[in-house]
Parts: C-alpha cells; sequence; structure tokens
C-alpha cells in the first residue's frame, strides 16, 4: 500500500507541476477570458487517461503500478477540475456568459471525444 500510494504522489507532484507550467504558457500566449491555460490541460489530460485506460485493458504493457502512476496520480495532477469550476463561478459573476456556456460545453463535450479518442487509438494499435 506505501508504494502505491508514493507512485500516486510522485505521479501527482509532477502531473501538478506540468500542469502549472502548461497552464501558464497557454494563458502567456493566448491571453483572452477564455481560460484557455484550464481548457487545454483538461482535454489534454482527458486524451491521456484515455490512453492510459486504453493500453491498460488491451495489453499487460502497463501494470497495476504504472496504471496508479500515471491515471491516478499524473493525470490527477495534471486536470484541474475543481479550477474549471471556479474559472466557470468567476465567468458568471463577470457576466462572460459566452464563455461560460463555451468553456463549458466545449470542455465536457471535447473532453468525452478526447477520452473516448484515446481508447479507439489504443484498440488500433
Amino acid at each position: 500500500m506505501i508504494r502505491t500510494l508514493l507512485l500516486i504522489g510522485t505521479g501527482g507532484f509532477l502531473g501538478s507541476i506540468l500542469r502549472f507550467l502548461a497552464s501558464r504558457f497557454m494563458q502567456n500566449n493566448f491571453p483572452s477570458a477564455f481560460p484557455f491555460g484550464t481548457f487545454f490541460v483538461n482535454i489534454t489530460g482527458c486524451l491521456l487517461i484515455g490512453i492510459i485506460y486504453g493500453l491498460s485493458e488491451k495489453s499487460s504493457l502497463l501494470t497495476n503500478g504504472w496504471k496508479m502512476f500515471l491515471a491516478v496520480g499524473f493525470c490527477g495532477g495534471f486536470t484541474t477540475f475543481s479550477t474549471f469550476a471556479n474559472e466557470n463561478l468567476a465567468l458568471l459573476r463577470d457576466g462572460e456568459i459566452f464563455y461560460f456556456l463555451s468553456y463549458t460545453g466545449l470542455s465536457v463535450f471535447l473532453g468525452i471525444g478526447a477520452t473516448f479518442l484515446g481508447v479507439l487509438m489504443t484498440k488500433l494499435l
């Protein structure tokens, strides 16, 4: 159990750092009221977790330890649903209804689509 917790914690540590860097890069290079940084990491994280779970279902390529490290740890630290909810609240408070609707709708539908694509990609390998 301790080993699993350390794998998850290490993955989360790395995922959180990469989330911060990727989000900051997107926001600095695409300034807008639309939160491109969080949007980018959430969609990318959904694709990645789809690939991880697709690979783990397809073969024994990923051990349970790697699955915990990548899916629970790294992707858990990389994706930012709580930030997503907070940013939506801020958009509503600021009266940015178009950005709120766009951000919520695109995040949900593209997130599910990217996860499906990740699983599909592993089935085609």
